[in-house]
């Protein structure tokens, strides 16, 4: 059995990931910030002692960095810095003082990282333009990860919005989900002037496995569909699952002034490295998070 290293496990993807790995025959670990079980091991990335220990015992065959903050709303910005970006170079430097030689380290970073480039469709040759703390972080990250190309077999992953059952209602399609899930007549919204790729978790997590599997490395690669969904459509979506029509209504609160409009990927260099996948429609998504 391949041995894989999934930080950041409590996390809605890291849940997602480590069964359908288990399920594809891969022997997984994983890092908790909060816990220390069975193949799990708590470990702070921020704390590059606490990753040397955890890479000495398993010796992974390969990583998919998932820990992070990824929540673009959270208070602190420092901590997008000292996580996202410091986090991830210690647990590079870890790799190479250790001497370990890993099949392939995949580092998870953002779509986010474009900002608002004006474009309906982006794809990896556009110079990023982050709006935000997170965009610009998991930008640091990339640009600092680029300078370990030569020394570990590296990709780097820019997924665009995903969702499915588990995540946490601070985000936009859980939160809309519950509120038809609690039978509420009205939901408060900011930007609704928005399109997105909402993609399933579990076509993610088969990107995340082919990328494992793929012959490339030292290389970046948007993990989309090219499926955009504007958000006014997928409240009709609901509407039409749930059999009512739910009140939308504009908090000024939770306007953000440098929302990105639109944000579709190219699929076109994902392809190229793993090959052509099909998701399921999504609306099966939605009934699903419903149910």
């Amino acid at each position: 059995m391949k041995k894989v290293l999934i930080t950041g496990i409590d996390s809605f993807t890291g849940h997602h990931l480590s069964s359908y790995l288990e399920t594809s025959g891969y022997d997984v670990h994983s890092t908790s910030l909060f816990k220390s079980e069975t193949k799990t091991y708590k470990c702070d990335i921020t704390q590059k002692n606490d990753i040397l220990e955890v890479l000495q015992q398993v010796k992974p065959d390969f990583l998919i960095h998932l820990s992070g903050i990824s929540f673009a709303a959270h208070g602190n910005n420092e901590d997008f810095y000292k996580v996202n970006t410091i986090g991830t170079t210690n647990i590079l430097d870890a790799f190479i003082e250790l001497n370990l030689h890993p099949q392939k380290i995949i580092l998870a970073s953002s779509a986010t990282i474009y900002g608002n480039q004006g474009l309906e469709v982006l794809d990896e040759s556009l110079c990023p333009k982050p709006a935000n703390h997170y965009g610009a972080s998991k930008y640091a990250m990339e640009c600092l990860a680029e300078g370990y190309f030569s020394k570990l077999p590296i990709i780097i992953s820019r997924p665009f919005n995903y969702t499915g059952k588990g995540q946490a209602e601070n985000f936009l399609i859980p939160k809309i989900v519950s509120h038809f899930k609690e039978s509420k007549k009205v939901i408060e919204l900011g930007n609704l002037d928005v399109c997105r790729e909402f993609n399933d978790v579990e076509f993610v997590c088969e990107v995340y496995k082919r990328l494992l599997e793929c012959n490339d490395d030292s290389t970046m690669v948007n993990i989309c569909s090219g499926r955009g969904l504007p958000l006014l459509d997928v409240i009709k979506m609901m509407n039409n699952i749930a059999g009512y029509d739910i009140q939308v209504e504009v908090n000024p609160a939770f306007v953000r002034k440098d929302e990105i409009k639109s944000l579709t990927g190219s699929e076109k260099k994902l392809i190229q490295l793993i090959g052509t996948l099909e998701q399921k429609p999504f609306e099966e998504t939605l009934k699903s998070m419903l149910s």
